[in-house]
C-alpha cells in the first residue's frame, strides 16, 4: 500500500513537473511571440516616423508664397517734388524717398512718420536733370546729374544701436566723393542721362550731355581712381576720361555693371548696345542687340541680382531676362534666355531682389507680380492699388514691399517668400543658367559670391547613384553570384568551411577603409596601370578557360588523388600569376600600342577624358564591398534546396549542369533575386566608398572614366554646412526623401517579384 501511494506521490510530482515545464514553456514562447511582433512593429513605426520627419521638412519647399497689405498712408512730408526713388533698409523699419527736387526723406515703414529730412548739396540756382542708382544696389549710393555738367554721389546709411535694449535705426547721408560736385563735362552741358558704379577705390560715371550751340550731345565716360603713395598717407584722386563712339541720340538709359567692366546703352527704339569698359580710357563696343519685340517699346530696365543680366520690361507686358552667353569660341554675346509673361499692360516698374534671383513687377494698372528667374515661376500676383503706380522698393530681404501710387498714398506690403528657387523644372529639368552657353543639368549649391545663383537640380545626383549602382553591379554580381553557386553545389563541403566564413568576413571590413584605400591606393595605381588592367580582364578568364580545357588531359592516376569539389583550389595560384603577368607587360603594351600611355591616347584619339576617381574605381571597391552581402544570400539560398530534387534530377540522367540549371536555380531564385535586390540597395545608399573615391563632381556622363555624385554622398558632404531651414538644407532632405522613396518602391517590387518566384517554384 505503501509502495503504491509513494508510486502516485511520484507520478503526482513528475506531472506537476511537466505542467510547470509546459508553462515555462508555453510562456517564453508568448515571450518571443510578443517580443518578435513588437520588433517588428518599432521596425515599421521607426520607417514611417522617418518617413514623415522627411516629409515634415520638405513640405515647406512647396508651400506657395503670400503678400498682404499691412497699412497705407500718406506721403511723408515735405511731399513736394516728384519721387524719383524709394528705398528701404534691411530691417524693414526705415525707409528713404528721393525726390527731383534733391529732398531725402526717411520715413518710418509702419507709419509713414518723417525721421529725417534733408537736402542734397546743390549750388544754387542748379537744376537736377538726372537720377540713378548705383550698382549694387545694397551699397545705397544714387547719383544726381546737374544742368551744369556737374553730379554729385550722395550714399544713404542706417546706424544700429541699442537704448535700453530697443533698437534705434539711425539714418544719414554721406558723400562718398566729397559733398562738392564732381565736374564731368567741361562745357557745362547738362547731365540728361546718368549712371555710376562706386566703390571704396574707384568710381565710374557715365553720363549722356545735352546738346548745345557748340557741341551735340555725347555720351562721356568718367572714372575716379585712388592712388596711395608708399611713403605718405595722403591720396591722389586720378581722372581718365572718354568718349563713346556712338551718337547720343535716342538713348534712353544707362547702366554699368558693378565690377565697373560692361556698359548698356537702352534706345528708344528698342535696341541694346553693349560696350566693354574694362580699359576706362578706350571703350569698345561689342554688340548691338534689337531686345524688344516688333513694335514694342522698352519700358523698364533693372539689372538681376549679380548684374550678370538685364530684366527688360516691355509695354506688351513682356520681361524678359538678356544675359551674356559664351560660344565655343569662348567669344561672349548678349543673349535672351527666358522671357515672363506678366502682364497685358505696359510693364512700369521692375525691382530685382538683392539676395536672390528673383524681382517684382508693376504693370500700368497696377498689378504686382513676383517672379523667381531661376525656377521661372510665378509666384504672387496682386493688384497693389487703383492709382497708377509711381515708384516701388522691395526690401533688402525680400519680405516687405513699399509701392506709391499716383493718388499720395504709400502701400506697405508684407511678403512670405521663403523658397522660390525651387520648382519642379529647377529640380528635375534642364534650366538655363547665367553664364551658362545653354540649359543643363547642375548641381552646385553654394558659392563664395553673395549674388551667386543656386542650382538645385537633382538629375545629376540621381544618374550619379544610379550610374554608381550599376557599375558596382557590374562587377559584384557575376562574381557573387557565380562564386555562390560554385560554392554551394559543385565545391567539396570541407572546402567549403574554409570558403565561406572569409568571404562572409570580408563584409566586415568599414567601408571608410575600402573607400581610403580606393581613393588613395586603387585609383593612382589604375591610372598608372590601366592597359594592365584592362589586359587582366581579358586574360584571367582566357586562362582559367585554358586550364579547365587541359585539367580534362590530366593523367588519371593523379586526377583520382584530387578529391572531388577542390580542384577550384588549383586556380588560385594560376589566377594570381595571370594577374602578375598582366600588370608586368602592361608598360611594354602601352609603348607598343598606345605611344607610352593609354589615358593620352584615349584623349587625343578618341576625345574620351580620364579623371582619376571615377566609376570604374567605384565599381571596384563598391563591387568588393557588396560581394559578400550577395554571395551569403545566394548561396544559403542555393544550398538551401532540397537534396531530393537533385538526387531525382540525377536519377533520371539529368547531367551535374542540367540539374543545376533547371532544377537548383529554378527553386532558388527567390533567394537569389533577394540577394540582388539587397545588393542593389547597399550600392545605391553606399555613402563612404562614393564619397572617398569618386572625386564627387555631380556630372551626367556614362562614362566609366568620369567621376560623379551621389544623393547620399552630396547629403553627406553637404548637410554639415548647410543653415538649418534654408532651402540648401531642406533640398538636401528632400534628396533623402527621393533616396529613402526610390529604396521603399524598389524594395517592395521586389518583395513581390520575390514572393511571385517562390509560388512559381513552390511546386518543384
Amino acid at each position: 500500500m505503501s509502495e503504491l501511494n509513494t508510486q502516485k506521490k511520484k507520478s503526482s510530482i513528475a506531472k506537476s513537473d511537466r505542467d510547470i515545464h509546459e508553462r515555462w514553456r508555453l510562456l517564453k514562447d508568448s515571450i518571443a511571440r510578443y517580443g518578435v511582433i513588437l520588433g517588428g512593429l518599432s521596425v515599421i513605426i521607426a520607417v514611417v516616423l522617418i518617413f514623415f520627419y522627411l516629409l515634415y521638412v520638405v513640405f515647406p519647399l512647396f508651400l506657395p508664397a503670400s503678400a498682404n497689405s499691412i497699412s497705407q498712408y500718406d506721403v511723408p512730408e515735405p511731399a513736394s517734388g516728384k519721387t524719383v526713388l524709394l528705398d528701404m533698409e534691411e530691417q524693414n523699419k526705415v525707409a528713404a524717398r528721393f525726390t527731383d527736387k534733391g529732398q531725402i526723406i526717411f520715413f518710418d515703414v509702419a507709419t509713414g512718420k518723417t525721421l529725417l529730412s534733408q537736402k542734397v548739396n546743390i549750388p544754387a540756382g542748379i537744376q537736377i536733370t538726372s537720377f540713378s542708382q548705383a550698382s549694387p544696389i545694397s551699397e545705397g549710393t544714387v547719383v544726381y546729374g546737374l544742368s551744369n555738367g556737374r553730379a554729385v554721389i550722395v550714399k544713404h546709411q542706417y546706424k544700429v544701436t541699442y537704448v535700453n535694449n530697443v533698437r534705434v535705426i539711425t539714418p544719414s547721408l554721406f558723400y562718398p566723393s566729397g559733398d562738392q560736385p564732381l565736374i564731368l563735362d567741361d562745357t557745362g552741358a547738362a547731365l540728361e542721362k546718368i549712371a555710376v558704379t562706386a566703390g571704396d577705390n574707384a568710381t565710374t560715371i557715365v553720363a549722356k550731355t545735352a546738346d548745345t550751340a557748340q557741341s551735340p550731345g555725347k555720351i562721356r565716360l568718367t572714372h575716379f581712381e585712388k592712388e596711395s603713395s608708399l611713403f605718405a598717407e595722403e591720396t591722389a584722386l586720378k581722372r581718365s576720361d572718354a568718349f563713346l563712339d556712338m551718337p547720343s541720340a535716342g538713348v534712353e538709359a544707362l547702366f554699368i555693371d558693378r565690377n565697373k567692366t560692361s556698359l548698356y546703352l537702352v534706345g528708344s527704339d528698342g535696341r541694346l548696345s553693349v560696350f566693354d569698359i574694362s580699359d576706362k580710357t578706350n571703350p569698345v563696343l561689342k554688340q548691338h542687340q534689337n531686345v524688344a519685340e516688333s513694335g514694342q517699346k522698352i519700358t523698364r530696365v533693372a539689372f538681376l541680382n549679380g548684374d550678370l543680366s538685364l530684366l527688360i520690361g516691355e509695354s506688351n507686358g513682356l520681361v524678359s531676362q538678356w544675359s551674356m552667353v559664351r560660344d565655343k569660341l569662348n567669344r561672349s554675346a548678349l543673349q535672351k534666355i527666358r522671357s515672363f509673361k506678366v502682364s497685358d499692360k505696359a510693364v512700369v516698374a521692375i525691382q530685382s531682389e538683392q539676395r536672390r534671383k528673383g524681382f517684382v513687377t508693376i504693370d500700368a494698372d497696377g498689378v504686382m507680380g513676383i517672379y523667381s528667374s531661376t525656377a521661372e515661376r510665378e509666384l504672387v500676383k496682386k493688384s497693389v492699388g487703383d492709382s497708377f503706380p509711381v515708384a516701388a522698393a522691395l526690401s533688402p530681404r525680400a519680405n516687405a514691399l513699399l509701392v506709391q501710387l499716383e493718388n499720395g498714398k504709400i502701400n506697405v506690403w508684407n511678403v512670405k517668400n521663403e523658397y522660390p528657387e525651387v520648382s519642379l523644372k529647377s529640380l528635375w529639368q534642364q534650366v538655363w543658367y547665367e553664364s551658362y552657353p545653354k540649359p543643363d543639368y547642375i548641381w552646385q549649391s553654394s558659392s563664395a559670391s553673395s549674388d551667386f545663383e543656386p542650382k538645385y537640380s537633382l538629375t545629376p545626383l540621381v544618374f550619379g547613384t544610379l550610374k554608381a549602382a550599376f557599375y558596382s553591379m557590374l562587377v559584384a554580381m557575376p562574381l557573387a553570384l557565380m562564386g555562390a553557386i560554385y560554392t554551394a553545389y559543385f565545391m567539396a563541403p570541407r572546402m567549403r568551411q574554409y570558403v565561406k566564413p572569409t568571404i562572409e568576413l570580408m563584409g566586415a571590413l568599414p567601408t571608410v577603409i575600402l573607400g581610403f584605400l580606393a581613393g588613395l591606393w586603387l585609383a593612382p595605381f589604375v591610372e598608372e596601370n590601366m592597359a594592365g588592367l584592362f589586359l587582366l580582364i581579358l586574360i584571367v578568364p582566357c586562362a582559367v578557360m585554358i586550364f579547365a580545357f587541359l585539367w580534362q588531359f590530366l593523367p588519371k592516376p593523379i586526377h583520382e588523388k584530387i578529391p572531388d569539389g577542390w580542384d577550384a583550389a588549383f586556380l588560385i595560384p594560376v589566377i594570381l600569376f595571370t594577374g602578375w603577368l598582366a600588370f608586368q607587360i602592361s608598360a611594354p603594351l602601352e609603348m607598343l600600342l598606345f605611344h607610352g600611355s593609354m589615358r593620352d591616347w584615349m584623349k587625343t584619339e578618341l576625345n574620351i577624358g580620364y579623371d582619376q576617381r571615377n566609376a570604374l574605381i567605384v565599381g571596384i571597391a563598391m563591387g568588393f564591398a557588396v560581394i559578400p552581402t550577395m554571395f551569403s544570400i545566394a548561396e544559403d539560398a542555393i544550398f538551401s534546396v532540397p537534396k531530393h530534387l537533385t538526387v531525382g534530377s540525377l536519377a533520371l540522367g539529368a547531367t551535374t549542369w542540367q540539374t543545376m540549371t533547371k532544377v537548383v536555380l529554378l527553386t532558388a531564385s527567390p533567394g537569389i533575386f533577394s540577394a540582388v535586390m539587397i545588393g542593389l540597395g547597399r550600392a545605391v545608399g553606399e555613402t563612404m566608398i562614393v564619397l572617398m573615391a569618386t572625386g564627387n563632381t555631380p556630372v551626367m556622363d556614362m562614362s566609366i572614366f568620369q567621376g560623379l555624385r551621389t544623393l547620399a554622398a552630396n547629403i553627406a558632404v553637404e548637410m554639415p554646412e548647410s543653415e538649418v531651414d534654408s532651402t540648401h538644407y531642406r533640398v538636401l532632405f528632400l534628396a533623402a526623401l527621393v533616396l529613402f522613396t526610390f529604396t521603399f518602391v524598389f524594395n517592395t517590387l521586389a518583395e513581390v517579384i520575390r514572393q511571385r518566384l517562390r509560388e512559381k517554384y513552390s511546386s518543384l
